[in-house]
């Protein structure tokens, strides 16, 4: 049965992330005190009395604000639109605003279902204030804290009872096994176009795009159904050098991203190729190298390039890029889409072979042959190999002695050829046997 979605909606700074974060337990959403915080949506998975849903994070809504306050405002109407339930939250501390009745009378228009809540009353003294909030027609509010956790049991309780009756469903044995769900993250400076991106492969506008650097702020991810399976895109807030990140928001953000990559099982990283490959975008990919995740070097804007700059970028991905080894390298424009279809059958290539299990008699065979063709110095000998792990390939050599790292690279290249596992992130372990 299909969840039912929520989302949670208000103008900016009325804690809309503090209430989520109350009710899914955990710091799902970045949280400071001011104002436009969050930008994207963002869905997280909820429980209340053991009935799951899903909460949509939704940016600050400012009816008739600037450009990107715009573009922020259609996000929290779309969202509305497609929600089976609506939290609406408003700041009972300041009372009524222009802004929170504008953006009730579109409330009214399109929500399903709507629950006004009345936030930051730490108190029952302050709850006598609450019933101005009458004045915006969506009904009784209930009053909580989201800070404190201060009656949102309440709130919830009414919202959960609100939902329809869950449908009973029955086990099938023969039911096909799901397919395994794979995680992709999307990665690089600000303003490189993440999120243009994001948007392209998922197919619509769920991440807010403006020529600011930094408009996403947290990570947000949708689950795509393509022809390979099914894929999380994960778009992250774009990383800058730690020296430069002087707020609090900036910060988590990039720990977020950080933390997708760990997660991920491919890393996407997009370069600004107007800019060419920086100081920066080499600290992102030995920090996608370094956590062992597989890389997909992506060229965006490749249409404003002319042919002689566009041979220097490979040449500088080539020299400076050269610890991602195979990764492949693909060139976009996520602004018109051009290049974007090369994307996905790339993904699943390397996803399958960041998950490939090899033969033992295979691997020893490769090994074998490699020490026939170029023996290890000083006598050493690999004795038996296998694979140990996947995710990513992980092989243990059985030796008599220690091996020099040249002669492990020369492995490990016989492996990635044999196996096709170029782009991959590929481990050697080795046992010396002691007697």
């Amino acid at each position: 049965m299909r969840r039912p979605v929520v989302a949670v909606v208000g103008r900016p700074n009325v804690g809309k992330s503090t209430l989520v974060n109350r009710v899914v337990g955990r710091r799902e959403a970045i949280v400071e005190e001011r104002p436009g915080v969050t930008r994207d949506r963002k869905e997280v998975d909820a429980e209340w009395r053991g009935r799951s849903f899903v909460l949509v994070d939704t940016g600050g809504w400012l009816p008739g604000g600037d450009s990107l306050d715009e573009k922020v405002s259609r996000q929290s109407e779309k969202a509305m639109t497609e929600a089976d339930a609506v939290l609406f939250v408003v700041d009972a501390a300041t009372g009524v605003t222009d802004e929170d009745a504008r953006a009730a009378e579109v409330v009214r228009r399109v929500a399903k279902r709507v629950l006004l809540v009345a936030n930051k009353v730490d108190s029952e003294n302050r709850e006598n204030a609450i019933w101005d909030l009458m004045a915006l027609g969506l009904g009784e509010p209930y009053p909580v804290s989201a800070l404190h956790g201060r009656r949102t049991g309440d709130m919830l309780d009414v919202l959960v009872d609100g939902f329809p009756d869950e449908e009973v469903e029955v086990p099938d044995d023969d039911a096909p096994d799901e397919p395994r769900l794979f995680s992709v993250a999307i990665v690089g400076r600000p303003n490189v176009g993440k999120s243009t991106l994001f948007n392209r492969l998922i197919g619509e506008d769920r991440a807010v795009v403006h020529d600011l650097p930094g408009t996403t702020r947290d990570t947000i991810d949708t689950v795509v159904e393509t022809d390979e399976g099914p894929i999380r895109f994960v778009d992250t807030a774009g990383m800058r050098r730690k020296s430069k990140i002087d707020d609090g928001t900036e910060y988590y953000s990039l720990v977020r991203a950080l933390q997708a990559v760990d997660l991920a099982d491919v890393a996407i990283l997009v370069i600004d190729a107007t800019v060419g490959i920086t100081a920066q975008d080499q600290r992102l990919a030995e920090r996608v190298d370094g956590a062992g995740c597989p890389v997909i070097v992506l060229l965006n804007k490749w249409e404003l390039l002319d042919t002689e700059q566009r041979t220097q970028i490979h040449d500088d991905v080539n020299r400076m890029l050269h610890f991602v080894g195979d990764s492949p390298i693909l060139t976009v424009s996520a602004l018109t889409g051009k290049g974007v279809q090369k994307l996905l059958p790339t993904l699943a290539t390397t996803i399958e072979a960041y998950h490939r299990r090899v033969p033992t008699r295979r691997v020893n065979d490769v090994v074998r042959a490699a020490q026939a063709r170029q023996p290890a110095p000083d006598g050493a000998r690999i004795l038996y190999a296998t694979q140990g792990a996947t995710d990513p390939p992980t092989f243990t050599l059985f030796t008599n002695r220690d091996l020099p790292r040249s002669y492990l690279r020369f492995i490990e290249n016989q492996l990635r050829d044999a196996f096709d596992l170029g782009g991959v992130p590929v481990k050697l372990r080795v046992r010396r046997r002691t007697s």
